[in-house]
Order: structure tokens, then C-alpha cells, then sequence
């Protein structure tokens, strides 16, 4: 577990809700992705704090069985997240505690730090996220303290979390960088897959195996790069796949159990994460969340080839594949090595003249196509 220099932070997972957006169930324990939505949630949130603990109000045991400690309201009749928060407050030995929901799994790796930097740079009670335009009342950083003003505000008859932000100085933290991170699954569509949100123009590289995609991105590259175009890539794998070697420090470093391993230089930073062997698919929006979009223009993605974004189709009839564009409307552009009739309403490109298709992603930086559309 990570731990920061003082003060100490206790993660509350917030899953006493009555569930009324899912008919009823307990969302925290709802599958999504092979394994409860809680797991996606502890997984970001355990590395980051000191202690954890969870806030539910049925389903006890089942909460129990993840490792940590479960909180139930003082009040009764589901009163709300402001409740949990308020047990979980009185219930933590630390000095703050960091308050998340249980249907967010894409939370920031950076969600401790940043709240608590801002938080004692502002000298202010309480820090909370901004994000996607507004507050994200149940993202915040509460000294344990206010656990007493809290219960005041409870038996006042108040219920809303966002009050607190009235009632005490509150210092909000910038995450409009990564909005994605503060998605909730809500509702039952939500659970087949997360939302995708990028914040930089995002265009897909989409073929059948053997027709050239790295090909093509290896001579694209130095292409945008020579116009000034920083590009992030993401691609999928299929199969096991290791970008390490036996022999070297970090190798054995994680064959030795360490989940985690970050190697470093001057000029290069790499993150490896083992999996926890359930062979749950990856997800693209996963991907996205872990980018850092400060020095970048374009995400370019190979593979993830059912993903709802933007796709440019690469295409060689010689190699008897069928046409995506004719099944998938989420190609906008495809590039040939013979000509071929163009599919409605996509731009045909020449797959041997890289050139033509570096111009043609330079129009989509400008004008880039929603995949939300």
C-alpha cells in the first residue's frame, strides 16, 4: 500500500444506497466486468490511502468477504451518502477521510494526491472535485473532525451531500483534465461497458490481422511528428504479451509478487500491472482514463475493434477479408490498395500514400468526429 507523508487518509467506499436506479439491487455488488462493481473501485482506491472501509447498509457479510471494514448508517431508512459519510467519519482513525462512490470505476490514480495538496495549500476545511462542469460532492477530502458537525446537519433533517460545500470553507479541486474518471454506472445499459470519454481528438485504426496496421503507424508517426502532432497510441492484445525481459531487475522484481512496477529514467517512464488473473477483457476506457493529456493531440487506438469511436478502416481486398465499413457505421474513413466503391458517407484514402492519409488525420484533429454521436 502506498503511503504519503503525513496526513493520514482513510478511503470510504459509499454502497448504502437503496439501489433505485438498478430495481432495487445492490449496485456495489453487481457484476460488471466478471467481478463486483465495488472490486473495479477498491482496486483504484486501495493503493492510495492508508486505510479502507465500506459504507453498507445490507449485504453485510458479502462486504466483509473483500477484506475491510463495513460501516453501516446510524441513521435508519437509507438516509443517504451524507449519512455514510457521517459513520464513517466517526468510525476512522486517521486524520481525513476520502469519500468515493461505489459506481465509479475509473477513479483518478491521483484523486488522494490532488485533493490533498490543494486542500492544505487552501488552508480550507474540506476539498472536493470538480470535474465534467460541476462538483462531484461524494469525491471529496473530509477531516474527521467534522464528524460531529456532520450529525448536527443529519439531525437537522439534512440529506444532501453537496450542502457541504455551503456550510464549510471548501477548497475545489480541478479534475476538468479527466472527466471520465467521475463516471457512474447508473443505470443497467451503463453496465456493458463504461462510457468512453476522451478529452483530445480520438480516432481508431481498424483492420484484420496481416494487413498492416503497425506498418502504417510506424510511417504515420514520423509523419504527424515532423507537423508538430504529439500522438498517444493505445493498442490491444490479444494474447499474454510481456514487455519485459527474464533477467532484468523489474522482471524480477514482479515475478517476485510486487502487483505493481514503475521503472523510470530521464526519458522514459513505464507502469506494469499484473492482472488478478480473473481474464476479465480490457477496456478502452481503462486505457483512456491512464493517459496523461497535457503533451498530447491525438489518440490513435489499434485494435478494439467494437469500440462506438471514430475508426479508420484499412483495407487490402488481395487478402479475401470482408469490408468493416459495410457493418460497422463507426468508420469514417478507409484506406485502400486498390480501388474499390466508396461506402456512403466515407472518405476514401489511398493506403499506400502515407502522405494523404496524414493530411486526412490532420483534418480530423481539427474537426474531429463525436463518437458520442
Amino acid at each position: 500500500m502506498q503511503i504519503d507523508a503525513s496526513p493520514t487518509v482513510t478511503g470510504l467506499i459509499l454502497a448504502g444506497g437503496r439501489g433505485r436506479r438498478v430495481a432495487g439491487e445492490d449496485k456495489g455488488l453487481m457484476d460488471f466486468q466478471n467481478q463486483p462493481l465495488i472490486a473495479h473501485v477498491i482496486q483504484r482506491l486501495y493503493p492510495q490511502v492508508e486505510q479502507l472501509c465500506i459504507s453498507a447498509n445490507r449485504n453485510i457479510e458479502r462486504y466483509r468477504q473483500f477484506g475491510y471494514s463495513v460501516i453501516p448508517d446510524e441513521l435508519k431508512n437509507y438516509p443517504g451518502p451524507l449519512a455514510g459519510i457521517a459513520a464513517g467519519l466517526n468510525a476512522a482513525t486517521t486524520d481525513y477521510v476520502l469519500t468515493v462512490p461505489c459506481d465509479a470505476p475509473l477513479l483518478h490514480p491521483q484523486l488522494r494526491q490532488r485533493l490533498v495538496e490543494t486542500l492544505l495549500r487552501s488552508g480550507k476545511t474540506l476539498a472536493m472535485a470538480f470535474a465534467d462542469n460541476r462538483l462531484q460532492p461524494v469525491c471529496s477530502l473530509l477531516p474527521v473532525n467534522l464528524a460531529s458537525d456532520i450529525k448536527t446537519l443529519l439531525e437537522q433533517g439534512e440529506r444532501k451531500v453537496d450542502q457541504l460545500a455551503a456550510r464549510f470553507p471548501t477548497a475545489m479541486v480541478d479534475f476538468r483534465d479527466a472527466p471520465e474518471c467521475f463516471l457512474n454506472l447508473n443505470r443497467p445499459e451503463d453496465w456493458r461497458s463504461p462510457p468512453l470519454i476522451c478529452p483530445k481528438p480520438l480516432l481508431g485504426i481498424a483492420a484484420f490481422s496481416g494487413t498492416g496496421k503497425t506498418t502504417l503507424l510506424c510511417r504515420l508517426l514520423p509523419i504527424l511528428r515532423q507537423r508538430g502532432i504529439r500522438v498517444a497510441v493505445i493498442k490491444h492484445a490479444h494474447h499474454q504479451f510481456d514487455i519485459d525481459k527474464p533477467g532484468k531487475d523489474s522482471y524480477e522484481i514482479r515475478q517476485a509478487g510486487a502487483h505493481q512496477v514503475i521503472v523510470a529514467s530521464s526519458q522514459l517512464f513505464a507502469l506494469m500491472q499484473k492482472s488478478d488473473g480473473n481474464h476479465a477483457e480490457v477496456w478502452l476506457s481503462s486505457c483512456l482514463a491512464r493517459l496523461d493529456y497535457t503533451p498530447i493531440d491525438l489518440v490513435l487506438v489499434e485494435g478494439f475493434k467494437q469500440s462506438a469511436i471514430p475508426k479508420l478502416e484499412l483495407h487490402r481486398p488481395s487478402l479475401g477479408h470482408p469490408l468493416m465499413a459495410l457493418e460497422d457505421p463507426n468508420i469514417v474513413a478507409l484506406a485502400t490498395d486498390v480501388e474499390i466503391p466508396p461506402p456512403a458517407s466515407v472518405k476514401m484514402l489511398n493506403l499506400n500514400d502515407v502522405g494523404n492519409i496524414a493530411d486526412y488525420v490532420q483534418q480530423f484533429i481539427q474537426h474531429p468526429i463525436s463518437f458520442h454521436e
